[in-house]
């Protein structure tokens, strides 16, 4: 899989032009997720950067998602079909396809805007201090996924 770099601008407009293609009756081409659950999902990787809106884990915790899941994470790896994901990742609810959809693509064109000296040593709540390359992969792999799950 090419990792692209979200921190570029025309990379920001691909994906950003995939996000848009996308309708409230998108169907998804593997997993459990509507359309407007996987952009909610997608937005919680933006909410731990972004906002205080979820539990920190504690140190005891930290240590095994370094430990087990970080690779997975932010290496060049893709993600699997049907892969687990962390609690708070989960959204049962269903949600407002337009309000996810813009949030998502105004959390996209904040880290493209703020670019890739922002995140250089920023700590993940998960992983502890990433580099932007890490930072990359994570954001860019993500969404990627996602899109993909729902044919655009």
């Amino acid at each position: 899989m090419e990792m692209k770099n979200i921190f570029d601008q025309t990379v920001t407009q691909q994906v950003l032009a995939r996000l848009d293609k996308l309708t409230p009756d998108a169907q998804r081409q593997w997993g459990k997720m509507t359309v407007s659950q996987m952009l909610a999902h997608c937005n919680v990787p933006y909410e731990l950067v972004y906002e205080d809106k979820h539990p920190r884990p504690n140190a005891f915790v930290r240590f095994f998602l370094k430990l087990l899941v970080k690779e997975t994470v932010v290496g060049q790896k893709p993600y699997r079909q049907n892969s687990r994901t962390a609690p708070y990742f989960i959204i049962k609810e269903e949600k407002d396809f337009n309000a996810e959809k813009i949030r998502l693509s105004d959390y996209i064109k904040k880290t493209q805007e703020l670019g890739p000296k922002y995140f250089n040593g920023l700590a993940s709540s998960s992983f502890g201090p990433l580099t932007t390359a890490e930072w990359n992969v994570m954001f860019y792999k993500h969404l990627d996924h996602h899109l993909t799950q729902f044919g655009v």
